[in-house]
């Protein structure tokens, strides 16, 4: 099976255009080998996905033949990842997570940023006082 149908067969992208994506952008590497979307997987190959700053990496178990349910992903693949990196990539999230809830989406603006300074200068002057 291709990469690429591979990746959306087992839910790792949503869409298979997403997946197709993915590969040519060079996210995605099989047995540490940037692949194109037409590479067939075998069974025990090793996928490995960029997510910055680290990647996850996954086990080929079977070849499904079509797109399975959630339930059944666990028969097809195995995720490898170093827990480390794990807890490395949900602490980021955490932080995303928190950062949106109380408004911060993404980088700062300018507007932010000068807010940010205003409020560390009226700090600095009271903790001087």
């Amino acid at each position: 099976m291709r990469v690429d149908k591979y990746l959306w067969c087992i839910r790792l992208y949503k869409t298979r255009s997403l997946a197709t994506k993915a590969v040519k952008d060079g996210k995605i590497s099989v047995n540490s080998k940037t692949v194109k979307a037409s590479k067939d997987l075998e069974t025990s190959d090793k996928v490995s996905i960029k997510i910055p700053p680290t990647q996850r990496t996954f086990k080929v178990m079977d070849i499904p033949k079509s797109r399975v349910g959630a339930k059944l992903v666990a028969d097809f693949v195995i995720e490898i990842t170093p827990q480390k990196d794990l807890d490395l990539l949900a602490s980021i999230e955490k932080e995303k997570r928190e950062n949106y809830n109380i408004g911060i989406k993404g980088r700062p603006t300018k507007r932010d940023r000068r807010d940010m300074l205003k409020a560390l200068e009226q700090r600095n002057f009271r903790e001087e006082e």
